[in-house]
């Protein structure tokens, strides 16, 4: 007898924007978003633990990441030190997709439901088919990539000089890059006090979202809970939200035109684990109108 493999590429077109992430979630478990994820299995959860300190710099960035693996798409979200454990992937590997997505921490919710999403519309035919930018980050030391990749995150804002940025989610070569562009960063993190230049990093993103003339947030946003909160005062005050994610790319694709202005979206494996050239993808909200 053989057995049909359902195919998480034949999604339906044109899903009705979300409101939130939970909202998201919801539409998936329905087949909103393509087969039902209760016939689709994680083959692979992972995670991963690493720390970067770039050349010149005197931060030592402390990062962790679980990651799921379906079909020919891996979904990833970073996640605060200390919230998941390594027996994650024992537990939760060969799970049925609809199990992780409803009964996971938000991290493994937000990488399962990335996962799908990917699989759904991989970004290279996002890319193909004209929706999205396919940007090449160049081989070569971890510094030299840092500033590529933040570079073309930076390019997607459109701001006048002297307009105030807020950055949820620290990394110092995307202050640089802001500061390049004629910004003057806002900085949001909760993990650091100051710039790599001495600048003050606030805890407090509601100080930030009120006074931003823009706004640059992380794909993290999404697993720690601040991504509704975001994604509904920028709405409110009519300020651009520009998402750079690695942690949920897809997930943040699916806000596009519905409170995302633009995304740069980084697939994994992420730029930090190689030295060789590798693609992101930069979007650019259109009407949903």
């Amino acid at each position: 007898m053989t057995r049909t493999i359902p195919d998480v590429s034949a999604a339906p077109a044109a899903p009705a924007a979300p409101a939130a992430l939970d909202g998201l979630i919801e539409a998936v478990l329905a087949g909103e978003h393509g087969p039902p994820p209760a016939d689709l299995v994680a083959t692979s959860v992972f995670w991963i633990h690493h720390g970067t300190r770039l050349a010149g710099g005197d931060t030592t960035y402390l990062n962790q990441y679980v990651l799921v693996r379906l079909g020919g798409s891996f979904g990833g979200c970073a996640f605060e030190a200390g919230e998941l454990d390594p027996a994650i992937c024992r537990t939760s590997s060969g799970a049925p997709l609809d199990v992780l997505l409803r009964r996971g921490p938000r991290p493994l919710r937000t990488a399962a439901l990335d996962a799908y999403l990917a699989e759904a519309r991989p970004h290279r035919a996002a890319a193909a088919a004209g929706e999205a930018e396919a940007v090449r980050l160049p081989a070569g030391t971890p510094e030299v990539r840092a500033r590529a990749r933040d570079a073309a995150i930076a390019g997607l804002l459109d701001i006048e000089e002297g307009a105030t940025v807020g950055l949820i989610g620290v990394v110092n070569p995307l202050v640089a890059a802001i500061r390049a562009r004629g910004g003057r960063p806002l900085p949001c993190d909760f993990n650091l006090r100051t710039t790599q230049w001495g600048d003050p990093v606030t805890d407090d993103m509601h100080q930030v979202l009120e006074r931003a003339d823009a706004v640059v947030a992380t794909g993290m946003t999404l697993s720690n809970g601040s991504f509704d909160t975001i994604l509904e005062r920028c709405r409110a005050r009519g300020v651009p939200l520009v998402v750079y994610a690695q942690s949920g790319s897809a997930v943040a694709r699916a806000f596009l035109g519905s409170g995302v202005t633009a995304l740069s979206a980084e697939p994994f494996p992420f730029s930090q684990f190689s030295a060789e050239d590798t693609v992101l993808y930069r979007y650019r909200a259109v009407s949903r109108a």
